[in-house]
């Protein structure tokens, strides 16, 4: 980047910032989405939560088959854990 077309921009430059920092944002909230270690974790949490009385089949299931389309999603927008 030149001098001259650095001192045009340069108004910019918050601009560019806020839309980075909600690039990394989304991207930091999509990897914590669609990881499946997490979405085991929250499986196991279901299945406690039954084993203890806390909610019914009928909940878990609708729990579970919220995490199995986020797992099948997030397959589909190719995550890959910890990349």
């Amino acid at each position: 980047m030149g001098l001259f077309t650095g001192l045009v921009t340069l108004p910019l430059a918050p601009v560019r910032g806020v839309m980075w920092l909600a690039e990394t944002l989304t991207e930091q909230a999509e990897a914590q989405l669609y990881d499946p270690g997490r979405i085991a974790a929250e499986m196991q949490q279901i299945a406690d939560e039954v084993a203890e009385g806390e909610i019914t089949e009928e909940e878990a299931a609708a729990r579970e088959e919220d995490l199995i389309r986020r797992l099948n999603e997030g397959r589909a927008r190719g995550y890959q854990p910890g990349g």
